[in-house]
């Protein structure tokens, strides 16, 4: 009783000093774990001894766009949307990090080889093209999209069919390569992440949620069936009123659809686990349920445009990429890209603008978040990398470009309205 009595009286002078100086932002700002002005790389094959990369190495190209946290690795990805990057899928092992170290370099994974682009571009199914997040299972597995695509200004291609990717972290070594076929998607370019749904006590029995912004679905892939199925609706689609964005000075407008995939909380009566969903354009959350997803036979049947629901609106400048259910709070976490911001919405609440709020603003570091997520621990990690400016401007190379954040879940929303106890 005294600890909720202390914290409730310090929540309260927290809110008085805050709503007076920065508009209410009451949250745990995350602690800033690493910073890059331009990305770097260790153990460099030796390219005398039959490398076949045909590209050389450009610094300024590499923008990392996702980041999962597993064990002490890192696993960050840099999609291939200029030429120029050694890896699209890397990790950085912690422990080897030297005290004090902010910028470490990154090490392809699995090797450098299997990241190498063929001469002429030449499709190769073992080897990645392009990734742009991860997400690490129950299972301690790291399921990922390559799409297969190059997206080079001027130069698109489709080098080879995207692929599911699933690697077994407690071997390293690759457990699962599923070809998506042409009748689930033409371009692999739209499936920019993926969300698993397994428990730790039957691995085989999982499904991998995967949005596609740019044909507006949301497929998904049955391990144990070795198979995959698309469902289509008006939800999955952009919101035109919401294109219009603003980020460190950049004024563009985008229609990117369904973006992002969290699971909540077990319904009973649902049979399933409810589903958030949002197109990147959009500031309204959806949702559906687990059994829904996984029925390919309700795919197939066309009739399920009930099963998707508006839940609400999230308010103004709340467009975002990522978002992840905290279990243990109820809460969901947004990446915000339109006001540089980490937000939150305690789902015991009715979904409205009011009933969400900022942990974390920053407008000079926390320029573009493109991927959220949690470890094994419930860990929450954000990664920010300025990628408007990349495209329509120009980036400081003398100055810190991308960044990695982490916080407890409990802690960032102390003395918000996402706070249980206030």
């Amino acid at each position: 009783m005294l600890n909720l009595e202390m914290n409730g009286t310090r929540c309260f002078v927290v809110k008085i000093f805050l709503g007076l100086f920065v508009l209410g932002v009451a949250g745990t700002e995350f602690e800033k774990v690493f910073e890059w002005k331009q990305i770097s790389y260790t153990n460099l094959p030796d390219r005398s001894k039959g490398s076949t990369d045909n590209e050389t190495f450009q610094a300024y190209n590499n923008v990392p766009m996702g980041a999962t946290h597993h064990k002490n690795r890192l696993f960050i990805t840099i999609p291939r949307r200029r030429p120029g990057i050694l890896a699209t899928l890397n990790v950085i092992d912690m422990t080897k990090v030297s005290r004090g170290d902010r910028s470490p370099p990154l090490q392809a994974y699995p090797s450098y080889s299997i990241n190498e682009l063929q001469p002429q571009y030449e499709p190769d199914l073992h080897k990645l093209i392009s990734v742009y997040r991860t997400r690490v299972d129950a299972c301690e597995r790291l399921w990922f999209v390559d799409t297969g695509m190059l997206e080079y200004p001027g130069n698109r291609m489709q080098v080879q069919r995207p692929q599911i990717w699933i690697i077994d972290l407690k071997r390293d070594q690759l457990v699962q390569r599923y070809t998506i076929p042409a009748s689930i998607v033409r371009e692999g370019v739209g499936m920019a992440s993926l969300t698993v749904d397994v428990e730790a006590t039957d691995c085989d029995a999982a499904y991998a949620y995967i949005p596609d912004l740019v044909a507006n679905a949301i497929h998904v892939y049955g391990l144990r069936e070795n198979d995959m199925w698309s469902f289509n609706h008006s939800s999955f689609t952009h919101d035109p009123t919401h294109a219009a964005l603003n980020v460190a000075g950049q004024r563009f407008e985008w229609d990117d659809g369904v973006f992002s995939i969290a699971l909540g909380r077990n319904d009973t009566l649902a049979s399933g686990k409810m589903v958030y969903y949002h197109p990147m354009v959009s500031t309204t959350e959806f949702g559906t349920f687990t059994n829904v997803l996984r029925s390919k036979w309700i795919a197939l049947s066309g009739n399920y445009a009930s099963l998707f629901e508006p839940l609400g609106d999230r308010g103004p400048n709340t467009q975002s990429t990522m978002h992840h259910y905290d279990a243990r709070t109820g809460v969901l976490f947004y990446a915000e890209i339109n006001r540089n911001s980490i937000g939150c919405w305690n789902t015991r609440q009715v979904c409205e603008a009011g009933n969400h709020a900022v942990v974390h603003l920053n407008n000079r570091e926390l320029i573009y978040p493109s991927d959220l997520t949690s470890d094994s621990d419930g860990v929450l990690w954000v990664l920010t990398n300025n990628l408007p400016v990349w495209i329509y401007g120009r980036l400081n190379e003398s100055d810190y470009n991308f960044r990695l954040w982490r916080q407890d879940p409990a802690v960032a929303i102390r003395c918000t309205k996402c706070d249980n106890v206030v």
